[in-house]
């Protein structure tokens, strides 16, 4: 008995004493911290995704450059998303338009620090997306003047309207009711729509449109590094949608399995549409629509059952072909079918997010505010984007000269090559520099 009584002393003591974690100021668990932060490290893994399916997608000599922009977009965009896009998006947002406070960020919140970072990691993948799209003929100090533009203004504003309010206000789309939980408009359609500005600019890549209108197939120099990148990105999303949860909450799992579900729909679309349509099965095609199933599934992620994903998915999967044509018809080189993958695929995902609502499905007021927030995106995003690169056309020029496209951007921009001992004639031209 007395040694019972004991026991239960020397616990009351244990625990009285025990130093507990401490939570942030806001109350914020040390395991909600853990969480996001994981999931912003997978997000910045995206970036190699990125790389390695643009790289592989392009010409063996232009290899180099396209690392080179998604190595560096990432490091610029990080830098100009902390100094001012942050406050453009989260600061105090009483118009509804725009943030107006938290510029050049600092905290006395532990949680504030762990959302910045996870929201930098966004602001580097929405700009991203133009750098494949424009791949193999752009210049490359130009390209990072207008993707620090992107992330300086596009990319912030439009999401202040979305997400905005953080530290006080609303964004106008967020009173409405506008539903893109991680971001299918908000990183991915703006991302592309800056993208489609960015093409429109810059023209086509050398020989790849006849002329009789005919279109000349340039195909990457390594598929398989494609896929990796593929692979990479699906592990990375995992980050992007449970992530935007912003806490280690019961719901992850449904998240996780969403879009898991929605990317291998996304690759069943397209092996459906191709089968269908007698064409042949593609790698980078089956590639690009797993990515397209990702972003269809990002905006409603949250709020969809798992049957309703793989629907969301599967279309979009078909949506990322079918764009993919679409371009080609208008004479639009998309290196990789960034704007069919991230644009259209977007657009869907935004839509299937309101007509899918669990417990609401196929409310007609709330798509119809789903289609108000699209339209928002692409008439914001791309005449400020066309205007950028038209401005960066005109001051510094945008496009490589015609012997440096087709030397290859390797060697003219970074005089290195990605393949030494395949580019024998570049590697002479170096040492005799």
């Amino acid at each position: 008995m007395h040694l019972q009584k004991l026991r239960c002393i020397l616990k009351v003591i244990f625990l009285v004493l025990l130093p507990l974690p401490a939570l942030a100021d806001d109350a914020t668990s040390p395991l909600d911290t853990a969480w996001v932060l994981i999931a912003a490290a997978l997000v910045f893994f995206m970036q190699a995704g990125f790389a390695l399916l643009e790289s592989g997608s392009s010409r063996a000599k232009n290899a180099v450059n396209v690392m080179m922009k998604n190595y560096v977009d990432v490091c610029v965009g990080s830098l100009c998303f902390w100094a001012i896009g942050f406050g453009l998006m989260f600061g105090d947002n009483t118009t509804g338009l725009i943030g107006t406070s938290n510029f050049m960020f600092t905290s006395d919140s532990d949680w504030d620090y762990t959302f910045l970072v996870f929201q930098i990691m966004f602001a580097a993948t929405a700009v991203t997306i133009c750098s494949g799209a424009m791949a193999e003929r752009t210049q490359y100090a130009s390209y990072l003047v207008a993707a620090c533009t992107i992330v300086l203004v596009i990319y912030p504003v439009f999401g202040s309207w979305v997400w905005g309010g953080a530290y006080g206000g609303q964004g106008w789309l967020a009173k409405l009711g506008f539903i893109d939980f991680a971001g299918s408009t908000v990183v991915h359609s703006v991302g592309a729509w800056c993208a489609l500005a960015g093409i429109i600019i810059v023209g086509p890549r050398t020989g790849r449109f006849g002329n009789n209108g005919e279109v000349r197939a340039i195909p990457g120099h390594n598929l398989t590094i494609v896929a990796l990148g593929g692979f990479v990105l699906w592990l990375g999303w995992f980050g992007f949608n449970a992530g935007s949860s912003l806490s280690a909450s019961a719901n992850i799992g449904g998240i996780m399995l969403n879009t898991h579900l929605a990317a291998a729909a996304g690759v069943f679309g397209s092996l459906v549409y191709s089968r269908l349509l007698r064409k042949p099965i593609l790698l980078t095609v089956t590639v690009n629509a797993s990515v397209a199933g990702l972003v269809g599934i990002t905006a409603g992620c949250a709020t969809m059952a798992p049957t309703f994903a793989i629907i969301t998915g599967f279309v979009a999967g078909i949506i990322s072909v079918i764009g993919h044509q679409f371009l080609l018809h208008l004479k639009l080189d998309d290196v990789v079918s960034a704007i069919p993958v991230h644009g259209f695929a977007g657009v869907w995902g935004t839509l299937a997010a309101g007509l899918f609502f669990s417990g609401d499905l196929f409310n007609l007021e709330r798509t119809l505010i789903q289609l108000i927030g699209i339209i928002a995106a692409f008439l914001w995003a791309f005449p400020m984007a066309l205007l950028v690169f038209y401005l960066v056309r005109k001051t510094m020029g945008l496009r490589s000269s015609k012997q440096h496209e087709q030397l290859g951007l390797d060697f003219t921009e970074h005089a290195e090559t990605g393949y030494p001992e395949f580019q024998k004639n570049i590697t002479f031209l170096k040492d005799n520099k």
